[in-house]
């Protein structure tokens, strides 16, 4: 590893890790994580960008568990992702929609050159070249102009089919098949041709947020303004973050202040986010040592760029012969995309939605050779095939006994808001 500083080379840290993403493009894969350096509990993502060409083999099959053990002991500085069809694997459920984008149900590389940055320098690790020419690459790569899209926007589910199906699951409700379930809805476009990096950085700039990230798999690109932790381990220090409970931010400070209020005092937020906590409670109690789960936090508003949001924070000690695969399957999916119990919240998520969640509502993170790790919940994200030119995004909200349909619809729409900004939607507000 060598370390630079920003001052030596004459450039603003923010113009080399631009110039730095646009060197990573020609890679076959590429991950990098950003935390916006956003204040947050337990901090959000460290700063990094991942590449390697080195062809990997995605996991799949019963041996997916098998192999997330292997690589949990390798002592290595992996990056990698966790689509949400991985809940095939972990429970006896099934995806029948047709797959659009092309990740993979799990996968992970080792970076064959690893940045790190920080406020003053970066720290180029590889195992390929000198640091120096890699440096050199860097500083002389060209930033292009490019000029926002437009594009072709297509709904795939309606506002009066998603208007239907909120009533259906409000009398699954009343039937006692579940308490809440999030439910979600895709919009996107057929022969769009875009530039997955340019859109990261515009979506990055509109919305700033602790678990930003940019993952290229050979064709299938994801970029994700998330908000939301899944799970982060620190020695044995397990740490969720769930999200539920949404509200738009105001045009002053008076009025951010009114909103932020009106979202804590919210009864029926509160209720959908006690939901989640009691739900992650019990899916971390499955690795933790005995009386170790904790709310830390209950609650918490937190004000991004578009919208506040209600979070919590629960933690647990994990007991020693817990790693990442035994973990994984006591907590994957997390709970504030799937609803309350899980596996029928799951079944349901199956029955009434029209498309392939895919990555969304799945994970990208990293992994320390130490076996720490941070994996985000992919939401507020567009994800790309290079290949066939589809483009998607997908937004969804928790649907409760006492939601009100038309206001859950408006939910998704807010939430899509700073994607629409970025790509504007001729046929949508």
């Amino acid at each position: 590893m060598q370390e630079f500083h920003f001052s030596d080379l004459k450039i603003t840290p923010e113009h080399f890790r631009r110039k730095a993403l646009y060197w990573a493009e020609k890679f076959a894969q590429v991950a990098h994580f950003n935390g916006n350096e956003i204040p947050y509990l337990y901090d959000g993502f460290e700063n990094l960008l991942a590449v390697s060409d080195v062809k990997t083999v995605a996991f799949s099959g019963k041996k997916v568990f098998e192999q997330l053990t292997e690589i949990s002991a390798s002592e290595k500085f992996l990056c990698g992702l966790f689509s949400y069809d991985l809940k095939n694997k972990i429970e006896t459920l099934e995806s029948h929609h047709e797959d659009f984008i092309g990740f993979p149900d799990a996968h992970f590389f080792e970076p064959e050159i690893l940045l790190t940055f920080s406020e003053k320098t970066v720290s180029i690790s590889t195992q390929k070249v000198e640091c120096e020419t890699i440096l050199q690459q860097i500083l002389t790569t060209e930033i292009p102009e490019i000029q926002p899209q437009q594009i072709n926007w297509q709904s795939r589910t309606s506002e009066a089919k998603y208007l239907e199906n909120v009533c259906h699951i409000q009398n699954h409700i009343l039937e006692g098949d579940v308490y809440e379930l999030n439910y979600t809805i895709e919009f996107f476009a057929e022969n769009a041709t875009v530039f997955p990096l340019a859109l990261f950085e515009a979506l990055n700039q509109k919305s700033p947020t602790p678990f930003a990230g940019f993952f290229k798999l050979n064709h299938s690109v994801l970029m994700c303004a998330s908000p939301e932790r899944f799970l982060k381990k620190e020695d044995r220090n397990l740490i969720s973050q769930p999200i539920k409970g949404t509200i738009k931010r105001g045009k002053n400070d008076q009025e951010d202040a009114q909103l932020k209020n009106q979202l804590l005092n919210d009864e029926k937020e509160r209720a959908e986010n006690l939901m989640i906590v009691d739900l992650v409670r019990n899916d971390l109690s499955r690795s933790a040592e005995t009386g170790s789960v904790k709310v830390e936090e209950l609650f918490g508003i937190y004000g991004f760029q578009q919208v506040f949001q209600m979070i919590s924070t629960i933690t647990a000690q994990a007991r020693p012969e817990e790693n990442l695969a035994t973990i994984l399957q006591h907590t994957f999916p997390m709970g504030s995309m799937t609803g309350a119990p899980k596996i029928s919240a799951m079944q349901l998520i199956e029955q009434y939605e029209d498309h392939r969640r895919g990555l969304y509502s799945g994970t990208i993170g990293y992994v320390k050779p130490n076996g720490d790790f941070d994996f985000n919940v992919v939401i507020r994200s567009l994800q790309y095939n290079a290949e066939t030119k589809y483009l998607s995004y997908k937004v969804g909200s928790a649907i409760t006994i006492d939601s009100v349909p038309e206001k859950e619809y408006q939910e998704c729409l807010l939430k899509a808001k700073a994607i629409m900004e970025v790509l504007p939607h001729p046929t949508l507000p």
